[in-house]
């Protein structure tokens, strides 16, 4: 079979220089202090404020497959994880450049799949000595209590005067007075080979237990790991958690967990942490938690100073004035509910409805009949809920405009859009089934002890914003936790809600792997170190046969191999390299990326001279001082909180970003067999292909 590639290094790389120009966007995003974006409209004037990777895409008009392809990818990390999406952007341009770079010295495409991707499978295994274990991080003996100051969680003054337990489902307030503790983490010394060195109270050193070999595969669409031939088979490196994050823990472990997850985002995680505390307050007394993010929820009140965001029980949603209407003549009563998994319109049919075979439709617009056929329907429908007693319903998709005017005149209260884990709450706090059309309601569809009222924030009264009233909806057995969030700028309303679904999902995300990684550049140290071993290793082998994980039987690969595997080496580690410097930068640490790479370089000597590069980078974390970034989480020194990130989506997101750059490397070498080997040499683009 004749075979031939075209000759991307004497060309240009369309695909990867789109890539390396669409994620430079991005570079001002990393680290905790980032800059914001104005994204503008030149047909309309109008402006989106944003410091997120995922909103800045979707603000974008990509109209090129390679623009699709990156938004895709970050939409994908952000489905499954809703962090590391800047991260996963960033590598996407540090290593197509670094490709490119390798493609201008002629290194084959096919090695630099290879080594690559065996390169980032080996310093996964390698990272893996550097995992924390989260189950006995904070159980040390000599452990503290942590504090948050005078500060009241970021929930205004006027909310503390209420004495009702935070959580009480009647209680209208969250009173977030919650016990305090002190940041403190003190050092335990623990043994390690012929060594002894400081480590976490409680932490756990878990040895590489990865020795199987990975193919790596593309998928256009990404798929989720556990579904994807493509993910990286790393022990532990699963797919995104699904469900509760079983955590038989105490308050004060998630104080700590939680601060140093937060990553500069004190004000938006200690409102996770308020959560935290009132799941578990509502809880069984069994002596274990789950923290179910699952049962978390936002509402966004733009007009209100920042210092009013507040966690509180229940389920709160804003609705328009003619509905606060009937929110006032419902509230202080137990109400019937029901609902409702659809649309709640005349022509809504269930995914999969099949008409009938044997039924043929002439017309859809038969005007007058139409109209009283829509008639009809609300009436049937409106006696349904009538006689079942039905004063609120909860809609998960759109709801008819006349049947929403007929149900205000009879004080029936429709809540529309509602998320499938509000309505399962519900379902499942009030024991009623979920119906699909109003025509299966029936006595185990009717659920009871349902209380309506408008929300309050202490001492101020009913609001109104932006002709929005928010209202709060409360069961009993119902442990729904409301994040309400509130900022005077309109336009930040989105990053403030991004912000807090990031802490909360880092949270979950230690709490689901159980593990979690030293941060502040820490992880990335150790790749740059390891890699820079595995380079020097391979070009101490000079001709010998390549061996071990980066054997490759092909005989013109092989050839090729000794003398260019660590130029490939040295462009991934080019990656991290930029990544650290340019994070370090945003930090303000340091005045340029020169000045940042030269530390980075200076930290890397040290590791290699110590002979362990993870029990110095170790070591360095422990002492409590930044092991590369310096997060500035607290002022005071004796105050300072340890970083700490999250593993599977950061392994995943590198694994991203190098899937999605050789992914467009493959496509733009346009790989061609078949018996046209004859045109192709008579062809004017002869000198493109190189036959084998």
């Amino acid at each position: 079979m004749i075979m031939a590639f075209r000759n991307v290094n004497r060309r240009c790389h369309m695909g990867l220089q789109q890539l390396s120009s669409l994620a430079s966007i991005g570079r001002t995003l990393l680290g905790p202090v980032k800059s914001y974006k104005f994204i503008v409209d030149v047909s309309t004037s109008e402006s989106v404020l944003t410091c997120s990777a995922v909103r800045l895409l979707e603000s974008l008009d990509l109209t090129s497959a390679v623009g699709q392809l990156l938004n895709e990818t970050i939409q994908a990390q952000n489905k499954d994880y809703k962090t590391g999406m800047t991260t996963l952007l960033f590598l996407v341009g540090a290593w197509s450049s670094a490709v490119l770079e390798c493609l201008q010295q002629n290194v084959p495409f096919s090695l630099i799949v290879s080594v690559m991707s065996e390169g980032l499978n080996s310093c996964s295994e390698k990272i893996q000595c550097l995992q924390l274990s989260v189950h006995d991080l904070y159980k040390g003996s000599d452990s503290v209590p942590m504090h948050f100051g005078s500060s009241s969680l970021g929930v205004p003054e006027g909310l503390h005067s209420h004495q009702a337990s935070p959580c009480d489902p009647h209680n209208r307030y969250l009173n977030s007075h919650l016990c305090t503790a002190d940041y403190r983490t003190p050092l335990l010394v623990e043994p390690v080979g012929n060594k002894t060195m400081p480590v976490l109270p409680g932490s756990s050193l878990i040895a590489s237990s990865c020795n199987k070999r990975t193919r790596l595969t593309h998928s256009r669409y990404f798929n989720t790991p556990g579904k994807s031939h493509c993910s990286l088979q790393v022990d532990n490196f699963g797919g995104p958690p699904t469900g509760p994050a079983a955590c038989p823990y105490e308050f004060n472990d998630f104080g700590q967990l939680a601060m140093a997850l937060s990553h500069g985002n004190q004000s938006s995680m200690k409102l996770v942490h308020d959560i935290v505390r009132c799941q578990q307050q509502v809880a069984d007394h069994t002596g274990s938690f789950q923290f179910n993010i699952a049962e978390v929820l936002t509402c966004c009140l733009p007009g209100l100073a920042e210092h009013y965001s507040c966690v509180c029980p229940g389920y709160i949603t804003l609705v328009s004035p003619e509905k606060a209407t009937v929110t006032k003549k419902l509230q202080d009563r137990p109400l019937q509910i029901l609902l409702v998994d659809g649309d709640l319109t005349e022509k809504y049919r269930h995914l999969g409805f099949n008409r009938p075979s044997n039924v043929r439709i002439i017309s859809e617009n038969v005007g007058l009949q139409e109209s009283n056929s829509e008639s009809l329907w609300i009436n049937y429908v409106l006696d349904i809920l009538i006689q079942a007693k039905v004063n609120l319903v909860l809609v998960k998709g759109n709801v008819c405009e006349s049947l929403m005017e007929r149900c205000i005149l009879n004080n029936i209260l429709i809540i529309n859009p509602v998320t499938h884990n509000v309505l399962l709450a519900f379902g499942k706090g009030t024991g009623i089934q979920l119906v699909t059309y109003l025509s299966q309601v029936n006595s185990h569809c009717v659920g009871s002890s349902v209380w309506v009222d408008f929300w309050r924030t202490g001492d101020l009264s009913t609001m109104e914003l932006d002709n929005k009233v928010p209202i709060s909806i409360k069961a009993e057995g119902i442990h729904l936790v409301t994040a309400v969030l509130s900022s005077t700028v309109t336009s930040k309303m989105q990053v403030i809600e991004d912000r807090f679904w990031t802490c909360a999902y880092r949270l979950h995300h230690a709490l689901t792997d159980q593990k979690v990684f030293p941060g502040g550049g820490a992880v990335e140290l150790l790749c740059l170190s390891h890699l820079k071993k595995l380079e020097e290793q391979s070009l101490k082998q000079g001709d010998d046969k390549p061996s071990g994980d980066f054997y490759m039987s092909s005989c013109w690969l092989t050839k090729s191999f000794t003398q260019y595997k660590p130029v490939v080496l040295k462009a991934l580690a080019s990656g991290w390299h930029q990544y650290l410097s340019r994070v370090m930068c945003n930090t303000a640490h340091y005045a340029s990326e020169f000045e940042a790479s030269t530390s980075i370089e200076h930290n890397l000597k040290k590791a290699a001279d110590c002979g362990s590069p993870s029990a110095y980078i170790l070591k360095e974390f422990n002492k409590g001082d930044k092991v590369m970034v310096d997060f500035g989480l607290l002022t005071k020194r004796e105050e300072a909180v340890k970083v700490y990130d999250n593993v599977t989506p950061k392994v995943e997101a590198w694994r991203r970003a190098l899937d999605l750059v050789l992914l467009v490397l493959q496509t733009d070498a346009e790989i061609i067999t078949g018996p046209k080997r004859n045109q192709l040499l008579n062809s004017h683009g002869s000198s493109e292909f190189i036959f084998l």
